[in-house]
């Protein structure tokens, strides 16, 4: 995290629990108007004459349907079609700015960069130097109703129905905070973010879920991150294959389960009602607040469309299904 940007949230009362978890006291306000840092996602920016090339044959939205007014969510995949990092392109003039997850930034950059060669393209960890902030005006939507429409000011803002992803320089953000505070925007916990990314179906991996999926496992296809006409890239073919055979024998959910702390990515979700513990998919990422915990989840589809799904953990606490 940018240094300044850090000390001048220190200032605004943040408490850092580590690197990626920020809190703030807590506060009397009741309204829907929050903001909040983003720390655990950070900003891989792919730049050079040959930035655009590159990409297309690595992730799988189009990279011509990305422009100064549109953004996308995508995947990379390996070559067995599994995603390592779902992620969110920003073009920024002609440089493109991949947000996704921190702890899978690094291995990410890794990967791009054995397809670099000779070709006219830097990969730069740009985390420190934009920051991220999260704004909300009310209840999260589903993600397939965000069309990632992005406007330029004098930060980048990419609009998720009534939230915003804001990126900016440290100093922007710093002027963009304060201003969104007299503007009645109360500072919330980074986790809260995280629990509306849930809601609105956004798929983030982990180093756990990390090459465990296909894209279509993760809702990616009715997100608008995939794109079925745009040719070659790496994983491409079972993704396509998947697309043009059939359905992805597995999908992803929305559950809820009533648990004081979030279970971790992949934890076991097994199906109560075969009596066996039969193992039906697992946890891609969760998060708690007002002692519940919402999660998404990906598991094998049923014929009937019924479950009775638990936790495989000590309690074998109930997963209950929510509409996404």
């Amino acid at each position: 995290m940018n240094p300044d940007w850090k000390k001048f949230l220190l200032a605004e009362r943040a408490i850092f629990n580590n690197d990626t978890d920020i809190v703030f006291p807590l506060s009397e306000h009741e309204g829907d108007k929050s903001i909040y840092p983003i720390a655990h996602l950070g900003v891989l920016t792919i730049a050079g004459a040959d930035a655009a090339k590159l990409l297309q044959g690595q992730i799988t939205c189009n990279i011509n349907d990305i422009s100064d007014i549109k953004s996308s969510l995508g995947a990379i995949c390996n070559p067995k079609g599994r995603a390592i990092t779902t992620f969110l392109l920003v073009k920024n003039a002609d440089d493109f700015l991949m947000i996704l997850p921190r702890e899978l930034l690094a291995s990410v950059k890794k990967r791009l960069q054995m397809y670099v060669l000779r070709a006219d393209v830097s990969l730069t960890d740009s985390s420190d130097e934009w920051c991220l902030i999260g704004l909300s005006d009310g209840a999260a939507h589903p993600a397939e109703a965000v069309d990632f429409a992005t406007s330029r000011q004098k930060n980048i803002i990419v609009n998720l129905q009534s939230r915003s992803l804001i990126m900016a320089v440290a100093d922007h953000a710093q002027t963009f905070w304060s201003e969104q505070v007299e503007l009645g925007f109360q500072p919330e916990d980074s986790a809260q973010w995280r629990y509306l990314d849930i809601l609105s179906g956004i798929p983030w991996l982990t180093v756990a879920t990390s090459e465990e999926f296909i894209p279509q496992m993760l809702n990616l296809d009715k997100l608008g991150g995939i794109s079925f006409n745009k040719g070659c890239y790496t994983g491409q073919e079972i993704v396509a294959r998947t697309h043009y055979l059939g359905k992805a024998k597995r999908e992803m959910f929305l559950a809820e389960c009533d648990v004081l702390v979030s279970p971790e990515p992949n934890t076991i979700i097994v199906d109560h009602s075969t009596g066996t513990e039969q193992s039906l998919g697992k946890v891609l990422y969760a998060q708690s607040r007002h002692n519940r915990c919402k999660m998404l989840i990906v598991l094998h589809r049923s014929d009937t469309g019924m479950y009775q799904l638990r936790l495989k953990n000590d309690n074998q606490d109930k997963v209950t299904l929510l509409t996404l």
